[in-house]
């Protein structure tokens, strides 16, 4: 398991630590150090880097499958980093690939890292090994910073609206580990999301009904909401791919729902009402 000092793969660990025996396991870490609290329940950590390919043959060595965690550097070309990655694995002769992707990869994708996602799958397609990819919804954890501080304005104001599945880190971490503990049942893309999609809209609706105030929602000129961005100290760069995450939205491409998800997890998967009550005051 790369990116297991993580908190996505860190928590797919713990799960399949549940479920099988620790010498079963191996974690890949680029420090190595910040992984002793699995060495310390038995599993072995080994160093390996993306940016550093050389490193990778070794630290993928015997795996039978390799859970692949997509890169979050800002700055990288972060495919090249997968397409290094994916390399080393067909290097070490690994059975089978499971990367975290995204439910909305796909090449016209005006958030990138869906662009990233859908051409990392493609090079997992062209590799030769089998492979899985988990579409996971847009994480849940971001909404509060993509909702705003509706608490404190009593507004939901955002650029552009449209329906996301947003799903519970913890969920598709520990789905994750279900997948893997399967051995190749379930090939290829993978979506796992919440059972709902909504908007920022109904979302004001429901953080209304939670807290017992009127909370509004309003739409803001792209311009005018970017600019605000700006004005508070985010860098343009991030402005504009945060922006992207919203246009995506209104453009449907975090809209489709699986129930696979569910059943995976033998339960109701969390969803946005989950976490905006827990964000009420």
């Amino acid at each position: 398991m790369t990116g297991a000092t993580g908190a996505l793969n860190g928590a797919t660990v713990g799960h399949l630590l549940d479920r099988m025996p620790a010498n079963e396991l191996a974690v890949v870490a680029r420090d190595t150090a910040k992984a002793e609290r699995f060495a310390q329940r038995g599993v072995e950590v080994r160093r390996g880097d993306y940016a550093d390919p050389e490193s990778l043959p070794a630290a993928f060595a015997g795996a039978d499958q390799l859970l692949l965690v997509s890169s979050n550097d800002p700055v990288a070309d972060v495919t090249s980093l997968h397409r290094a990655a994916i390399d080393a694995a067909l290097t070490a002769g690994v059975g089978r690939i499971v990367y975290t992707s995204h439910q909305a990869a796909a090449p016209d994708n005006p958030f990138p890292p869906g662009r990233s996602h859908f051409a990392t799958e493609q090079l997992l397609a062209a590799s030769g090994i089998p492979w899985t990819s988990l579409r996971n919804g847009f994480y849940a954890h971001s909404l509060g910073w993509f909702a705003g501080p509706w608490q404190e304005t009593g507004v939901i104001a955002v650029p552009a609206d449209g329906p996301v599945s947003w799903t519970a880190r913890e969920d598709a971490a520990e789905a994750a580990a279900v997948v893997l503990a399967s051995h190749g049942v379930y090939d290829g893309p993978t979506t796992l999301t919440a059972p709902t999609a909504p908007t920022f809209a109904a979302l004001a609706e429901t953080a209304s009904a939670l807290s017992g105030r009127t909370i509004r929602y309003e739409r803001v000129d792209e311009e005018e909401w970017s600019a605000a961005q700006v004005a508070a100290g985010l860098p343009a760069d991030r402005t504009r791919f945060l922006l992207g995450f919203y246009q995506a939205a209104l453009d449907g491409f975090f809209a489709g729902v699986d129930p696979l998800l569910g059943k995976l997890l033998d339960r109701q998967p969390r969803d946005a009402r989950d976490v905006l009550q827990a964000m009420v005051p």
